[in-house]
């Protein structure tokens, strides 16, 4: 019997601090993607072209072949398709000049694609990327899938010092069951003093900041804004190769939310 009680103690105060933790923050920006049609232009911007990495994709702006709101979600949809000097199609959408965010809870519900080739994330940079440079501006990758190993979620951060360049990088992986088969909650909860990354409420990889006043080891003291894209191929994506014969693939977002703490 004490067992029992002591088993409803921990699950109640566990209860109790998952509520308190989120009473913390408020919400101050979302897209729940309500409007069938392009995304929303007072929301998201795009990238174009054949854009890094090596990748194989060139990302189109305002074509909902690659990117459209319908169903009440988001879906980037990469194509097999001649386009301009590449052979597939896809879309990358941000917040750059729209909005930029300081600290906070990052949400996004997501269902992600399958197949040999396939590199979907989930990722914020510097908005002071054109002046200092990649990476000495921060990456944090909230998260990053490769087709080609489907079952692993990723989270990365990119710094001066940190980074995959040098082979210093720092993140972790989780694996999840069959993230292309349902909706996944893929959450960053940034601070002045850490990063934490969730999947599903599970944290799974955290980065602090050593305090000593770096940019080269802690520029996440500076805004930054939100990317969603799904790369085809590249540098880690197309490691084995792509399955030509996999495509179209769709990468489903059902929100973004952003929370911050009431001051």
């Amino acid at each position: 019997m004490k067992l029992l009680i002591l088993i409803f103690l921990i699950f109640l105060v566990s209860g109790c601090r998952e509520e308190i933790t989120a009473q913390k923050y408020e919400l101050v920006w979302s897209d729940e993607f309500g409007s069938n049609g392009l995304p929303d232009t007072d929301k998201w911007g795009y990238e174009s072209g054949l854009v890094r990495n090596k990748e194989a994709q060139y990302y189109t702006i305002y074509r909902k072949e690659n990117a459209r709101v319908e169903n009440g979600m988001l879906i980037i949809e990469a194509r097999k398709e001649k386009y301009q000097d590449a052979e597939y199609t896809s879309a990358s959408i941000n917040t750059f000049n729209k909005k930029h965010f300081l600290y906070g809870r990052f949400e996004v519900r997501a269902k992600l694609p399958v197949g040999k080739g396939t590199w979907p994330a989930i990722w914020m940079l510097g908005t002071n990327k054109k002046e200092k440079g990649w990476p000495v501006c921060g990456e944090i990758d909230i998260m990053e899938n490769v087709g080609f190993d489907s079952l692993k979620i990723h989270a990365n951060i990119h710094t001066g010092e940190y980074n995959h360049v040098k082979g210093t990088g720092k993140g972790s992986t989780v694996v999840i069951d069959k993230p292309w088969d349902d909706f996944h909650v893929y959450a960053l909860e940034w601070s002045k003093d850490r990063l934490d990354f969730f999947v599903d409420s599970q944290k799974y990889f955290t980065y602090l900041n050593d305090g000593a006043n770096n940019e080269q080891t802690w520029p996440f003291g500076k805004p930054q804004y939100l990317l969603l894209n799904l790369a085809i191929g590249g540098a880690w994506g197309g490691q084995k190769g792509i399955n030509d014969a996999a495509f179209p693939h769709q990468y489903c977002i059902d929100y973004v939310r952003v929370y911050q703490k009431d001051k």
